[in-house]
């Protein structure tokens, strides 16, 4: 069996995020490639985050919510249109990606993919929160990809 991993082409793990994802720059998604998704899983859910935000904004700021992703997509490409899944509400209001904008100085972002054993009864626009809690013991496989963003 192999492990669930998430990479991007456009950043190595722990990297630069380059400037075009960021929020005041194109604001669309890193292309992102999911490998060793396990047979059974049912769904994927993406959740991009930034936990460096704590000190500015008191909480951690969620960029990306994504949920019912097929489990065989192996490839979300750049400035993704989640027709086949279901995107949430970031903490910009917004439904779908908000990119990268830290106001003091460099931040460690995080990529999170969890494999579940079923799909989400969410509706659209849904907040973190809500995903943390439906996916509760449902999660076969989790990885975690991270990368750096300054302005």
């Amino acid at each position: 069996m192999t492990e669930l991993t998430l990479t991007s082409p456009a950043f190595e793990d722990g990297g630069r995020i380059p400037d075009q994802y960021g929020y005041r720059e194109e604001n669309v998604n890193p292309p992102l490639t999911v490998e060793g998704v396990p047979a059974d899983a049912e769904s994927l859910v993406l959740v991009m985050d930034d936990p460096d935000a704590m000190e500015p904004a008191g909480k951690v700021w969620d960029h990306w919510i994504v949920w019912n992703v097929p489990p065989d997509v192996t490839s979300i490409p750049e400035d993704w249109r989640a027709t086949e899944a279901v995107e949430g509400r970031n903490d910009y209001d917004e439904v779908g990606y908000g990119g990268p904008n830290p106001p003091d100085g460099e931040h460690i972002y995080r990529f999170d993919c969890y494999a579940l054993d079923t799909t989400l009864d969410l509706p659209a626009g849904s907040r973190k929160t809500d995903v943390e809690a439906a996916i509760e013991g449902h999660v076969l496989a989790r990885t975690r990809l991270t990368g750096r963003y300054a302005p």
